[in-house]
């Protein structure tokens, strides 16, 4: 069958640029859509056309399958791939696709909803003899059937969205008397990510090894696993680092571990490249979590241990052709990792961090990649996920690979937002992540946090900055000592203080006059939504009771009481958008 003449690719940023690039090497035309965000953003400028598809807001635009397919037609594409995120696993998408006469580059609509729906796989999975982790297999709807459970298999539980995934709609149960918060919370955030408000419950494992299994599959029958990726370092069950091959997995696990994917594969009548996610203990039970039918953020460690480019074969298996390799062609040579590199700050327990990046330059070198889709001078928009670039490395063992990533991380210059660079650099240097180890005690420590303030304030660069205020404090100015052919140059950049800075500037000055002081106010810690307020003015509230919780940046974030006091000046409702610095409440007393 003959390849495309041109795909549009239904998403932004570096897996839009990531895509372009292999569609451009298959000689195929390359269509990017965009928001009004979006409109000078990198994936835009490397396409050969490129549409405006809505207003910011992801709801408006990059969520509006419609209006997606229509630009398809409109552009004359024959295909749409979706990336990840998104509408990357919306089987009715998937499904418009397909019916207004367009090739979709994924698997089947009935394959995605089978899977998305994650009571329904495990009970598929469960019948094709795929072990699944302790739980129920149909969804529960009341706190007392979670403490049933928990009398049956024991505490810790984790409640999830039945139709969640990406570390959205998940709460921990250490207990009877956390059920009915931690079934709210994963109901209320399943309905918001997902539109599907219905929740199961599983044993929670307690430090196991998050290992999942790359999968390609054509539609002639084949199937085939191409080794397993270690995704363990995580926050919030979101995912920091990714490495292949895993450091826990030895060449019989593996093969086990790949038959495993492999059934779940044919069990869910897959076809493209897909990943079965699942659960390591460390007595070497290994149990199916669930499956991600796209590619994944982490797709890149297994290009480079395999040499295979998992776009290309999406691509090829969509137009028809056959898998042209077989499992015993599927050698792995080497090791790599990725750390993602987010705009979030560690020190405030990641908050995501949305802001002008300011300076940019990307490492080099043997065995470095960097998928990224901003350049300086973007602004990353608190609207959409924080990643800013993904940086992986390669070389031939464990260690060396380590030290390759660290040095890569040395020589990569993100200036503006908070960054993850730092905290990379001080987790790769911790014992236990030299050693192969979880590093589940370590991750989202104080003290890890610190070290990485500390390696976040160093540089390795050329690039020297100063930031000064203007006198009335609007115009902040930020001068960059550059370096262009052989010539030192000065630049200077101008940053407008954001419009709600004043605003927030005279709540703080109010919030100063009262009786808890200045110390009293909480303010938000970022720019986001207010998704819920758990109290109302004049409430007593103890230190750590949660105020609200707003979601930035595709997290959701509990603001807490940092004392006991009253509540005085209640200034946020749900639905309202918030600032960096504006006022949320004012503690009285305590």
């Amino acid at each position: 069958m003959a390849l495309f003449s041109k795909v549009l690719v239904a998403n932004r940023g570096e897996i839009a640029v990531r895509i372009f690039r292999t569609l451009r090497e298959l000689g195929i035309g390359t269509v990017a859509v965009y928001s009004d965000v979006d409109r000078g953003r990198l994936h835009v400028a490397v396409a050969d056309e490129a549409y405006r598809i809505g207003p910011g807001p992801a709801a408006e635009s990059y969520l509006r399958g419609d209006v997606i397919v229509e630009t398809a037609l409109r552009a004359g594409a024959e295909a749409v791939h979706p990336g990840y995120g998104f509408l990357a696993e919306n089987a009715d998408f998937a499904a418009a696709v397909e019916a207004a006469g367009l090739t979709w580059i994924g698997p089947p609509p009935a394959a995605i909803a089978l899977m998305g729906n994650k009571t329904v796989a495990r009970s598929t999975m469960s019948a094709a003899g795929v072990p699944i982790v302790p739980g129920a297999t149909d969804p529960v709807s009341t706190a007392a059937e979670i403490v049933e459970l928990g009398a049956e298999l024991g505490y810790p539980l984790i409640v999830k969205a039945a139709a969640g995934g990406g570390g959205k709609g998940m709460k921990l149960v250490e207990g009877p008397a956390e059920a009915r918060r931690a079934l709210e919370a994963a109901r209320g955030e399943g309905l918001r990510y997902f539109a599907d408000d219905r929740v199961y419950v599983e044993r929670y494992l307690v430090d196991p090894r998050h290992v999942e299994v790359q999968v390609l599959a054509d539609a002639h029958g084949n199937v085939l696993h191409l080794g397993e990726r270690d995704c363990t370092i995580q926050r919030r069950h979101q995912k920091l680092i990714e490495e292949t091959p895993s450091p826990a997995v030895d060449e019989e696990l593996r093969r086990r571990i790949g038959a495993i994917a492999v059934d779940a594969a044919r069990a869910a009548g897959y076809r493209s490249a897909g990943t079965i996610e699942g659960l390591l203990t460390a007595d070497g039970e290994y149990f199916f979590m669930e499956m991600n039918t796209r590619i994944q953020v982490e797709h890149t460690v297994t290009e480079l241990v395999t040499g295979l480019d998992l776009v290309r074969e999406q691509v090829l298996i969509a137009a028809g052709e056959p898998l042209s390799l077989t499992q015993e062609d599927v050698v792995l040579r080497g090791h790599a990792i990725e750390c993602r590199i987010n705009a979030e700050d560690v020190g405030r327990g990641f908050l995501p961090a949305p802001g002008l990046v300011t300076a940019y330059r990307e490492p080099g070198g043997p065995g470095v990649r960097v998928d990224s889709g901003v350049r300086a001078g973007d602004e990353i928009s608190g609207l959409y996920d924080p990643m800013i670039a993904k940086l992986i490395v390669h070389d031939t063992d464990r260690e060396r690979a380590r030290r390759r990533m660290l040095r890569a991380l040395d020589e990569f210059v993100i200036e503006g937002p908070p960054t993850l660079l730092g905290f990379h650099r001080a987790l790769l240097r911790e014992p236990c992540f030299a050693a192969g180890g979880t590093c589940h005690d370590v991750v989202e420590s104080e003290e890890l946090a610190q070290k990485a303030e500390e390696l976040s304030k160093q540089t390795f660069s050329h690039l020297a900055t100063s930031v000064a205020a203007s006198p009335d404090g609007r115009l902040r100015e930020r001068a960059i000592a550059v370096e262009l052919g052989g010539r030192s140059y000065d630049v200077r950049l101008h940053v407008p203080e954001a419009p709600w800075a004043e605003l927030a500037r005279r709540r703080r000055s109010r919030s100063a006059g009262l009786g808890a002081g200045a110390g009293g106010a909480v303010a938000s810690p970022m720019q986001g939504t207010v998704l819920k307020v758990e109290v109302a003015e004049g409430d007593e509230v103890a230190a750590g009771q949660v105020i609200c919780v707003v979601e930035a940046m595709k997290m959701e974030n509990e603001i807490t009481a940092h004392r006991d006091g009253i509540v005085r000046e209640l200034a946020v409702a749900p639905g309202q958008s918030v600032g960096n610095g504006q006022l949320i409440c004012v503690l009285d007393g305590g």
